[in-house]
């Protein structure tokens, strides 16, 4: 089981996403960390991101950081920006 943290806020999508006319896609921003690894870190963001949004599109790291505590690396950081479609409601 991955533990991230995540830290979320909105983007403008920016992503090359023009093979899908008439859909709209929204583009989050995750913080996922580890005690292993920036691997492990986006993939926490990704997995517990996965476990709310429907049809995640693209994930791409943005930025990568670490905690150090005593000298020594302590956490990795992985922000990721994750698109993810909008579903269409018909209004009645």
């Amino acid at each position: 089981m991955h533990t991230g943290s995540l830290g979320i806020r909105s983007e403008i999508l920016k992503e090359k996403e023009w093979d899908m006319p008439n859909s709209v896609y929204k583009v989050i921003e995750l913080v996922g960390t580890s005690e292993k690894s920036w691997e492990e870190a986006a993939l926490n963001a990704v997995e517990t991101a996965g476990k709310s949004l429907k049809e995640l599109r693209v994930a791409e790291i943005t930025k990568l950081d670490l905690k150090i505590e005593n000298g020594k690396v302590s956490a990795y950081r992985a922000r990721v920006a994750i698109s993810f479609k909008i579903e269409k409601k018909t209004i009645l």
